[in-house]
């Protein structure tokens, strides 16, 4: 039964591709290069999402939609944008970089917080998602790739005037109230847009508690161009997110945990765009504050992290087909913890990439000289590769990436008096992660409403940072350990290597009558060898296989949203808390409803995992059954 319904729902993915369209499959993107150029021309495997795809597809949160995106595992201990580790291409979840609008989001504290992104979604003007490694451009922690959301205000143009309001309620089982509201105004060289978003629920009843999310993120932004060279772009967001984790971080019976994670995030752009050179000043500012509290009888972690950082970057337009990018970029990150202690480091770089085109081969080399206050200096290479030939692109590329470690896993219940059997350890003396990737692959665009998307790909790391079961006696620090327990090191593994292969669907068409359709399906095939006998936490856990998919149809008063996912990975278990990672799992979600007053007004009804699967995608953390709600939306704009 399992598969057929898996491949009944990857053919309605697929389904929708017969036919011709006027919908841009491939768009300019900045992510690859930082120059602004066709996908087909980049040398890598980039995905575009425009922002309008959540209007129809049943997700509640930016980290739900990703989730649903062509080779893109999103491991959720929890729904609505509790918490998610983000994988790219098998790498573990703090090997993936994620930018608002060229400013890093990444938290020194802890990856598991990388997915929180302080924006409501009516302020998303698209997504790109580049896979594979990028530290010679990016630094630390593009290792599997990068995802890079792009906002309607950043993105702005001079000289326009348009207007948008999105706003929508939805109401369902276990106490479910969402609601959200964003806007987007622009009369000639200013603009403003911000948004607000609100996910509230008891949850459904797990071990001894309830799943229970309340989630709220504002933001506001504005963007001035003082005249055809010359733009200024700002944005304050605040995010806070409580909800229940218990199991998230331990498999023990005593974990009732319950997370309060706060957000406060800055950032602001000064552009210069002239005829030859366009100069970039990024720098942005984040304080998150993190209380977690594993029962009611312990006492809570408090920790406080800081991130300020300063990227400049000149893009030189030598000719049509020669451009240089240089650039410089600093960061100083903090903790203040009761928990990890108090710690500082900082980091520099300079990088440059040259693009160069030749017909219709493009070849994209770059080098970044990166210096860590731990790990010490590091030169970072990497090149890319593409020659497009009518609806076809072949395309290739190379490079080194790197990775330190944050503060969790250098201080994790480093501070605390006493800690028992089977937590989490921190290491301070580990070494910073070095790897080498290499990807080869190809693109077939049939006019512009089909791509399909093939590639091989090979990384090989050295001295990795993941979590290692480790007796007593072998922990490099006792202090605060209890002899004779067993306790999950951070450490460097000597040699780990991911192999892959992945194919991307993507799919658009506007036909006559209204009638619309957008589907896009990932298949992805994994195999990480390590060089320890004893299995990793986070290696170990990605998908062996995965597909994941979806689709919009739409006309002119109904619509339909289907996403989904089937994967298999390693088997796991604890008997303390009755919990199992199964061999596989296939979920469906599915959104239906009609549009009223030409579109301007949507009622719906939605079933998250439609076939009440049960299943986790961390060992210990439930995620929940079928869930069955209904909302409406109002959508103005010109």
């Amino acid at each position: 039964m399992k598969k057929i319904l898996v491949a009944f729902s990857f053919f309605l993915s697929v389904n929708a591709i017969a036919q011709t369209t006027e919908t841009e499959l491939d768009p300019v993107t900045v992510t690859a290069s930082l120059v602004e150029k066709p996908v087909s021309r980049t040398g890598r495997n980039i995905i575009s999402i425009k922002g309008e795809e959540f209007l129809n597809l049943p997700v509640h949160s930016v980290d739900e939609l990703l989730r649903y995106l062509p080779g893109v595992e999103v491991q959720m201990r929890g729904p609505m944008g509790s918490q998610s580790d983000i994988v790219l291409r098998g790498g573990t979840f703090q090997q993936v970089l994620v930018i608002l609008d060229g400013v890093r989001l990444n938290d020194p504290n802890t990856g598991h917080f990388n997915s929180y992104i302080p924006i409501a979604p009516a302020e998303i003007d698209h997504i790109e998602i580049l896979k594979g490694a990028s530290s010679a451009i990016y630094g630390s922690e593009a290792v599997g790739g990068v995802i890079q959301i792009i906002t309607k205000t950043f993105a702005a143009k001079p000289q326009q005037k348009k207007w948008q309001l999105q706003t929508g309620v939805t109401a369902g089982e276990h106490n479910l109230v969402n609601g959200d509201i964003g806007g987007y105004y622009q009369n000639g060289n200013n603009a403003i847009g911000g948004g607000w978003l609100s996910n509230n629920t008891d949850g459904q009843l797990k071990r001894g508690t309830r799943g229970f999310v309340y989630a709220n993120t504002a933001s506001l932004s504005a963007t001035h161009y003082f005249n055809d060279k010359w733009q200024l772009a700002v944005r304050g967001s605040y995010d806070n997110r409580r909800f229940d984790a218990q199991n998230f971080y331990t498999t023990f019976a005593s974990d009732t945990a319950n997370e309060d994670v706060s957000t406060v995030w800055t950032q602001a752009r000064l552009r210069y765009s002239g005829r030859k050179h366009t100069v970039n000043v990024d720098a942005g500012w984040k304080a998150v504050e993190d209380k977690f509290q594993f029962n009611k009888l312990s006492v809570a972690n408090d920790s406080k992290s800081k991130i300020l950082q300063t990227t400049i970057s000149d893009e030189w337009k030598i000719n049509d087909q020669s451009v240089l990018v240089s650039g410089a970029q600093v960061i100083d990150k903090q903790i203040r913890s009761n928990d990890r202690g108090n710690h500082d480091v900082s980091q520099a770089a300079a990088f440059l990439v040259w693009n160069q085109s030749i017909h219709d081969f493009t070849i994209t080399p770059a080098l970044r000289l990166d210096w860590n206050q731990r790990s010490g200096t590091e030169l970072v290479p990497q090149i890319n590769v593409s020659w497009k030939y009518q609806q076809f692109q072949l395309r290739g590329s190379a490079g080194k990436t790197i990775r330190d470690a944050d503060f969790t896993e250098r201080y994790n219940n480093y501070n605390k008096t006493i800690v028992s059997s089977g937590q989490r350890i921190g290491d301070p003396d580990l070494e910073a992660e070095r790897s080498f990737s290499y990807e080869a692959g190809a693109d077939y665009f049939l006019a512009k409403d089909l791509k399909i998307s093939g590639t091989f790909f090979q990384r090989y790391h050295k001295k990795l940072i993941d979590y290692v079961p480790t007796a007593y006696a072998d922990m490099p620090r006792k202090d605060n350990l209890v002899p004779g327990g067993t306790y999950a090191l951070a450490k460097n593994i000597a040699k780990v290597t991911t192999t892959g292969e992945e194919i991307d669907i993507q799919y658009q068409r506007t036909f006559k009558r209204n009638n619309n359709v957008a589907a896009s399906a990932g298949l992805v095939w994994l195999n990480s060898t390590s060089s320890d006998t004893v299995p990793s936490f986070y290696v170990s856990s990605h998908a062996k296989f995965m597909t994941n998919y979806s689709v919009e149809y739409s006309q002119k008063v109904f619509f339909i949203g289907i996403n989904g996912l089937y994967k298999t990975r390693s088997v796991q278990s604890s008997a303390a808390i009755h919990a199992n990672i199964t061999n596989d799992y296939f979920l469906m979600n599915l959104r239906v409803g009609g549009f009223f007053c030409k579109k301007r007004i949507k009622t719906f009804v939605q079933i998250d995992n439609l076939f009440n699967i049960k299943y986790s995608d961390l060992l210990g953390a439930v995620m929940p059954g079928r869930w069955l709600m209904a909302g409406v939306n109002l959508n103005l704009g010109n």
